[in-house]
């Protein structure tokens, strides 16, 4: 499924709020992975959070990349264009899950989680190898492995990637997730939550979730929507342009 600005914009939103609203597990992981990469202070210290968080980017963005090849292969065997209208509708529901378990906390997709912790499993060995992390290139791998992590909700945004089938379009998906991480996990892997602290204000998170749900739902009423001409513009300014009928 061709990727838009809509969804790219909900999952950078996700991404943002998410890593807000698990900032206690954010904060033990980041500080963990800082400290086995022997960052010291003041520039070496950014110099770890940076290349870290650059590396977990990285991960998402492969995850993402995988899991929406696989997803194109599985289709090949079917016309695309029929299942345009199934696989936007599998974004659209996915997203308003994520937005609502940014509301209030309920993981509705708890059952990736099983998935999330088998993968990890096997990848964790690897992250014992990359210790101590003192190089630029083990930083970058840490971080990878880092955004592999069992966490429920990008393992949720995942799922969104998978119904992009197109590997290209599903790490553009999950590296919107990961940018939008930034603002909260840097500042905790370099050890200043300050900005972290004002994102997770309950306003701004009440808000920011609306958002999510609100791009879920329209994600699944564009195709019906694209059928308006009225709303053809509309439409087009926030990046569906790729609607079936459009």
């Amino acid at each position: 499924m061709p990727i838009d600005l809509l969804t790219l914009s909900a999952a950078a939103l996700a991404g943002l709020l998410g890593s807000v609203h698990c900032l206690l597990m954010c904060a033990g992981v980041a500080s963990s992975l800082a400290a086995a990469s022997s960052g010291g202070t003041g520039r070496d210290a950014a110099a770890v959070a940076i290349a870290l968080n650059l590396g977990r980017v990285l991960g998402y963005t492969a995850a993402g990349a995988l899991v929406a090849g696989l997803g194109a292969g599985a289709v090949q065997a079917i016309d695309v264009e029929q299942a345009t209208w199934m696989l936007r509708l599998g974004v659209g529901v996915v997203l308003v899950l994520v937005g609502l378990r940014l509301l209030d906390g309920r993981d509705r997709l708890r059952a990736l989680g099983g998935v999330g912790q088998r993968a990890w499993r096997l990848l964790q060995p690897l992250g014992r190898r990359l210790l101590p992390a003192d190089t630029l290139p083990r930083r970058i791998a840490l971080g990878a492995l880092w955004g592999w992590l069992p966490c429920g909700l990008s393992w949720s945004l995942l799922l969104a990637a998978l119904f992009t089938v197109d590997a290209v379009n599903g790490a553009l998906t999950m590296a919107a997730f990961g940018l939008g991480t930034l603002p909260a996990v840097l500042p905790l892997t370099w050890g200043s939550a300050r900005l972290a602290r004002h994102l997770a204000s309950p306003g701004r998170r009440r808000w920011l979730g609306l958002a999510v749900v609100a791009a879920g739902l329209l994600t699944l009423a564009a195709p019906l929507l694209a059928r308006v001409p009225a709303l053809h513009g509309i439409l087009s300014a926030l990046g569906c342009r790729t609607l079936p009928g459009a």
